[in-house]
């Protein structure tokens, strides 16, 4: 089987085409990996070098959501049917909306990482003041949607948003994300430490909840949501907040290996998010068991149960005392821990995932296939 895939540079949609193509490559697919965003450093790249039946193609085309955005679509979809007409895949997998209505003949999968109505309409309740890049935005979504066989996302809440955000002329699929546990340990001593990820600014992160209450165990903001590569030299973009019942590090951006290491460490991991359409970071806690203190959301509940413990919808006073609870009890905090580790290796292999999309693109091929 040969898979196109998309992808880009930018967010956790990289992470995740790493292992849905090293998978697939191991199954013994072939892959045309494209990417779109700045391109790649070779420390971003490393991954591929001994990955035989993987076909990389980087470029620098923008992305829909980004300035300018719109100005370049039109030469990556031509760009990106120049490759489909050369390499002649049984099956695309594109991991934007808005390239759904590639005009090529072959199968499609459309994978909804995010976007910015959906967003929107988790953040402010409502949809965004109208604009002419908002219609020509929606469009492409729309029609992308409308075009593909299969629209795939992470939770039922992420299909059921779609359809409130653009219509529901589309046929809707879910395959939760997956990662190797093998990138993780979940075995090394653990420190008192709460961590959560995201900028302090985004409120569809909202790890600021943190700052607003005093807690009784050291707590760590990473204040980026990717790895970066390695740096030629160390930097240090560490600012300390302590006093003595109080203390927040907020670091900047971590490479793939620090961010491993503090999930190793830490014993607790906040999900402060009011909007998380995939829950990776979680999912990669979870394999460093980590117990998972969760925004009570739908997206959450649906990917945790009972395996999370979780706070008053953005109540950063529930978060509070959660965290404080847990501090007092350790073996509910290692119980927990447990809980999610044992969930995430029955629901969010990367082994799990690559099956299920198996699955799915040879339902497509088999039409096309029986013709001829």
């Amino acid at each position: 089987m040969r898979v196109f895939i998309t992808t880009d540079t930018f967010s956790g949609v990289w992470t995740y085409s790493r292992e849905l193509a090293t998978g697939l490559v191991t199954q013994g697919a072939q892959v045309i990996l494209v990417s779109f965003g700045e391109i790649p450093l070779p420390e971003q790249t490393a991954w591929m070098n001994n990955l035989h039946g993987l076909e990389y193609h980087p470029t620098a085309f923008r992305l829909d959501w980004m300035q300018e955005g719109q100005q370049d679509f039109e030469a990556a979809e031509e760009y990106l049917c120049e490759i489909v007409r050369d390499v002649r895949p049984d099956v695309l997998h594109l991991n934007q909306l808005s390239f759904g209505a590639l005009p090529v003949a072959t199968p499609r999968v459309i994978v909804a990482h995010g976007d910015m109505l959906t967003w929107w309409l988790a953040i402010h309740g409502k949809e965004p003041a109208s604009s002419a890049w908002l219609d020509w935005y929606r469009a492409k979504i729309v029609g992308g949607m409308k075009r593909a066989d299969a629209v795939v996302t992470a939770t039922r809440w992420m299909n059921d948003m779609l359809r409130l955000a653009y219509g529901s002329d589309f046929v809707g699929h879910t395959i939760s994300p997956g990662r190797n546990p093998i990138y993780f340990n979940p075995f090394v001593n653990k420190e008192e430490l709460v961590l959560a990820i995201g900028r302090m600014w985004d409120s569809g992160k909202q790890v600021a909840l943190l700052t607003q209450h005093k807690h009784s165990q050291p707590v760590c903001i990473v204040g980026a949501d990717n790895p970066i590569p390695s740096p030629s030299l160390p930097i240090r973009a560490d600012v300390r907040v302590s006093t003595d019942a109080h203390e927040i590090s907020v670091k900047g951006a971590q490479t793939e290996s620090q961010l491993r290491n503090l999930y190793s460490k830490s014993t607790v991991f906040a999900a402060t998010a009011r909007y998380d359409p995939t829950g990776l970071g979680s999912i990669e806690a979870a394999f460093s068991r980590c117990a998972l203190v969760a925004n009570d959301i739908p997206v959450y509940r649906e990917l945790w149960g009972d395996a999370a413990l979780y706070f008053e919808r953005n109540n950063a006073d529930s978060l509070a005392e959660l965290l404080t609870q847990l501090d007092q009890d350790r073996e509910m905090t290692r119980l927990y821990g447990t809980r999610a580790y044992n969930r995430a290796r029955e629901r969010f292999t990367a082994r799990r995932m690559i099956d299920e999309y198996l699955q799915l693109y040879r339902r497509l091929r088999a039409p096309r296939t029986a013709v001829a």
